[in-house]
């Protein structure tokens, strides 16, 4: 027989006068809801939760005598908690009692935790390396927050909570393709996750692994046209490689370990979704967490032995060889620059691989394509063999399919996919540098292109100094701003770049030393920079500077998101070109022979309206005050804006 609990009172009122007769209030007992009442002169104490739809009594009244739930207008007696009629669906009463002048509740002990699905799975989540979740705690996912709660009291999970999900999903994505590896985005049923839905895509398609946790109505409306309800196994089936609801006979610690290991191997997004039912269920006796010991294989293959010969030979026969490097190539870098060394060739980069290598190394040679330099552009033109690791050939890099090609990528589909390539080697990229290496060191016939790399950059660092003078007193350049950027950032920052002119300028005008460049590369989504630095944040914040870049359009989209550096304190210094347009739109429409039709914007003063938020807020209006205050933010520890005004023409 089991033992009565013992009853733990806790004081709910510090003086009674607080809840005048005829009155009811909301009050908390340990975890228990409790309506408190005060009727004839008694002060009594009644589960708050109505038995109906669980309205919350205590935001109820008094009325003829009778406590009615706010949701539906069912009475209750405010001391008994019994309904008129004779019927058996009252409410339960707790031990109520005065001591100097304040009310104390008495509650029966709470029962030890019972461990749910949800906590299985987040358990199981975290054994996975999937630490860290950026999301919005809501009514339909409240099981699952409660399981990330306990983690987080432990010290095994670290939760953010911000103002918006698609800025926690762009975090994700960020946080992902600064790392390799996933976090989690968190939202409700229905808004709160397809909140998530732009941000997915970004990690989607720029190849970034991403868990997406959303929350579901009860398993049993589904299908009644429920509150916030929407089918988003289905809603997500476009998105998510691995989309799956989770039920309350599913084999709960696997099905989160193929979501993951499903984002880790194909580099995808995974999503999970959880009805309120579910996830507050106990777990089954024999479910355990599961770990990733002897579950994911090594990624070190090497291509097939004929492609690495016919690359091999086309290497010992190439003068002027270029080496271009994409996105994917970025845990490589030290081995393909040794290996440029061996060649003397230029090293170029697609625009979501900017950084890679710094401009002023002796091989580097900048951005190829529309955010570009006119040097990666000429050693292309002039190559006679395009060495092409992780990049995706994208119409937006312009990667020449009239030279000789080799391309290598951990995806068999990414090779030869828009165009036939020469030499298309399946393996991973140090895997197989080791084996060309091996093959070609000490045999290869080419040029040293040294000084002309060296020539190249001169022509065009003179023709950025000469366009620092222009101006049309209207504000500053983007140029101005970017070489600031040149002298003031720090060598080793993570910078989170946004869409627009800003970025364009960025790509053109920056020349990274050793900093991390991350952008929402092929959706190429507004909005992206701040939410991204963010992510970046977490993931390296205490060890990197974190930077981000956008237009006012850009910021204009989570600009609510300054509230979550200052909860934080997260220590990232953002620079927003205020130029009130949309300037790249307005571009286009020029570019289409159209006229130039709602791109205006009316901003506030985004340096006010940091230090409304408790962040350092500085606004630029002169160049001379530009590197200073760039300074100023850049030494502030803390969340820190520069708001530049600048010139919409002058990009």
């Amino acid at each position: 027989m089991a033992s009565k609990k013992e009853t733990v009172w806790y004081k709910v009122l510090d003086t009674k006068d607080k809840l005048p007769e005829g009155r009811v209030q909301t009050v908390t007992a340990g975890h228990q809801g409790i309506c408190l009442t005060h009727f004839e002169g008694k002060f009594s104490a009644l589960d708050n939760r109505c038995p109906h739809q669980g309205g919350p009594l205590g935001e109820g009244s008094i009325e003829n005598g009778l406590l009615r739930c706010p949701w539906h207008g069912w009475d209750f007696h405010p001391c008994t908690g019994l309904p008129p009629g004779g019927y058996d669906d009252g409410v339960n009463t707790f031990d109520v009692k005065e001591k100097d002048n304040a009310i104390y509740v008495g509650v029966p002990e709470e029962t030890i935790h019972q461990e749910t699905v949800s906590d299985v799975m987040i358990q199981t989540m975290v054994n996975w390396g999937v630490n860290t979740v950026f999301g919005m705690v809501g009514h339909s996912n409240l099981g699952v927050a409660d399981a990330m709660r306990r983690l987080e009291n432990e010290g095994k999970l670290r939760y953010f909570g911000i103002r918006h999900e698609g800025a926690a999903a762009f975090a994700a994505s960020g946080y992902a393709k600064l790392t390799g590896k996933p976090a989690a985005c968190f939202g409700i049923a229905g808004p709160g996750a397809t909140n998530m839905f732009t941000g997915m895509w970004d990690a989607k398609v720029d190849r970034a692994p991403l868990l997406a946790l959303s929350g579901q109505v009860n398993t049993q409306v589904v299908g009644t046209g429920a509150f916030q309800e929407v089918d988003l196994a289905k809603a997500f089936e476009s998105v998510a490689e691995f989309n799956h609801a989770v039920h309350q006979n599913s084999n709960h610690s696997e099905l989160m370990s193929l979501a993951i290991k499903t984002a880790l191997i194909k580099r995808e997004v995974s999503h999970l979704t959880f009805p309120d039912e579910v996830a507050f269920s106990n777990k089954k006796k024999r479910d355990k967490a599961q770990t990733p010991e002897n579950r994911i294989t090594s990624f070190c293959i090497s291509p097939p032995k004929e492609m690495i010969n016919k690359a091999s030979t086309m290497i010992l026969s190439a003068k002027r060889p270029v080496i271009i490097v994409g996105h994917g190539a970025r845990f490589n870098m030290d081995a393909i620059i040794t290996y440029a060394e061996t060649l003397n060739c230029p090293v170029i980069t697609t625009f979501k691989g900017k950084g890679l290598i710094p401009d002023h190394h002796v091989l580097g040679c900048g951005v190829l394509g529309r955010s570009g330099t006119p040097i990666a552009s000429w050693f292309m033109n002039e190559s006679d063999l395009l060495i092409v690791f992780g990049a995706s050939f994208s119409n937006h890099t312009g990667i020449t399919p009239k030279k000789p090609i080799i391309q290598v990528d951990f995806d068999p589909m990414a090779l030869s996919k828009f165009h036939k390539v020469d030499a298309a080697l399946w393996g991973e990229i140090s895997e197989t540098l080791a084996v060309l290496k091996e093959k070609t060191t000490g045999k290869v016939n080419t040029i040293n292109q040294k000084p002309e790399i060296a020539a190249r950059w001169k022509i065009w660092r003179e023709e950025k100094q000469s366009r620092l003078e222009d101006s049309n007193n209207k504000g500053l350049s983007s140029i101005a701003l970017f070489d600031a950027m040149n002298k003031i950032t720090p060598d080793d920052a993570v910078i989170a770049v946004d869409v627009g002119n800003n970025t364009y300028s960025f790509g053109r005008y920056f020349e990274p030393k050793k900093q991390s460049i991350i952008m929402s590369g092929y959706l190429g989504s507004i909005g992206f920079a701040l939410p991204a630095a963010i992510g970046a944040w977490a993931a390296q914040g205490h060890e990197r500077p974190i930077w981000s870049v956008s237009g006012d359009g850009g910021l204009g989209q989570y600009l609510s998101e300054i509230t979550t550096l200052v909860k934080y304190n997260m220590n990232i210094k953002h620079i927003v070109l205020n130029n009130s347009e949309l300037g790249k739109i307005s571009k286009e429409q020029r570019a289409a022979e159209l006229d130039v039709w709602q791109t205006s914007l009316v901003n506030p003063n985004f340096a006010e309206f940091a230090q409304n938020c408790g962040a350092l807020g500085i606004r630029v209006e002169k160049l001379e005050d530009l590197i200073p205050a760039m300074k100023k933010i850049r030494d502030h520890k803390g969340p820190a804006l520069l708001e530049v005004i600048t010139d919409v023409d002058l990009i």
